[in-house]
């Protein structure tokens, strides 16, 4: 039987560069590889790493498994579980993390089948029993009325974690750790998709992951408009992005790529303005992890005010304005 040993962080890159849910999950994995006092490792896969490597070793890792192949320029679930699957047979790390995104939500439950073990998603705290170094796996359960603390003994433990869940370490290049190329065959008659066209979405303004603020509006805005004109003031005022609640993006008043919720964007920004948003699980789903939470609702019972660390009961179109020309004379003094 092998044996187990040490954090794998199964990365993720963008343009180059590590993805911000990578330099997330090289954080919590490193507290966690310190508690064990065992090795952090990290695979990149790509067409060409480059960089990269070295820029997880500054944000926490002790090796980096960088596997390059023409196959795996683009995500594809058939070519990455080929490199997944084979490195984890070679190194039997103990715990297997991935992020929470569209990659680790497709490639996880398909590795953990692979490897005959069990999966935890969506995880919002990893920890480790110092009795059994067991991974305690905390998550959100009934639509995030509730959170859940899990364990497995089976091995390897794997777990996805929420986008902005973790932080990550500040980067440090002097950190010395160790780059190890690994050549992984990729069997390509066993890939059994194949991409025709990448469509990419121009975006405007900060990214609604990356926002530190974020001014969300839901049903009661009413029409499209406010979410260019009042809401958009303060959120530009703020630096931040506007999102929406799923009405808004059902009814096309926004685009659906800002829609907040369960089976939305998951976001967690420094403040989160909910503004004529009624509070449903579904959507607090997606924003429960925010820092700090500012409602405005003209419904006193609104559910969202359970969420909410402040408060304002009123008609956003008063509240609102009256809130940015505040802001616009603090920040003028």
């Amino acid at each position: 039987m092998a044996e187990y040993k040490g954090i794998l962080v199964c990365g993720e890159l963008a343009d180059g560069k590590l993805a911000s849910i990578t330099t997330e999950l090289l954080g919590c994995g490193r507290k966690l590889a310190d508690d064990l006092k065992e090795d952090l490792s990290c695979l990149l896969a790509s067409d060409a790493v480059g960089g990269a490597s070295k820029e997880a070793i500054a944000f926490g890792a002790d090796k980096v498994y960088a596997v390059e192949h023409p196959a795996l320029k683009e995500y594809q679930a058939d070519s990455y579980m080929q490199a997944a699957e084979k490195l984890v047979k070679e190194i039997s790390p103990r715990t297997i993390l991935m992020g929470q995104t569209s990659m680790g939500r497709d490639l996880a439950p398909r590795l953990a089948f692979r490897l005959g073990t069990s999966l935890t998603t969506d995880c919002l705290d990893l920890s480790i029993d110092p009795a059994t170094k067991l991974l305690t796996q905390t998550r959100p359960v009934y639509g995030g009325n509730a959170q859940a603390m899990f364990t497995s003994e089976f091995m390897p433990q794997m777990a996805t974690v929420r986008t902005k869940a973790m932080s990550p370490l500040e980067r440090d290049d002097s950190r010395k750790g160790e780059v190890i190329p690994t050549k992984i065959d990729i069997d390509t008659s066993k890939v059994r998709t194949k991409i025709l066209e990448t469509v990419k979405e121009e975006a405007v303004g900060i990214k609604l992951e990356d926002a530190p603020v974020i001014v969300c509006g839901g049903r009661g805005i009413g029409s499209p408009e406010p979410f260019q004109t009042t809401l958009k003031e303060l959120a530009d005022l703020l630096h931040g992005a506007v999102g929406a609640s799923r009405p808004p993006a059902d009814n096309g008043w926004v685009s659906e790529a800002l829609h907040i919720g369960l089976t939305g964007k998951i976001v967690a920004p420094d403040i989160y303005i909910a503004i004529a948003v009624s509070g449903a699980s579904q959507h607090t789903a997606g924003c429960t992890g925010s820092k700090h939470i500012i409602a405005i609702n003209k419904d006193p019972e609104a559910n969202i005010f359970r969420e909410a660390e402040l408060g304002v009961v009123g008609k956003y179109e008063e509240v609102v304005p009256a809130l940015t020309n505040k802001l616009k004379e603090l920040l003028a003094g």
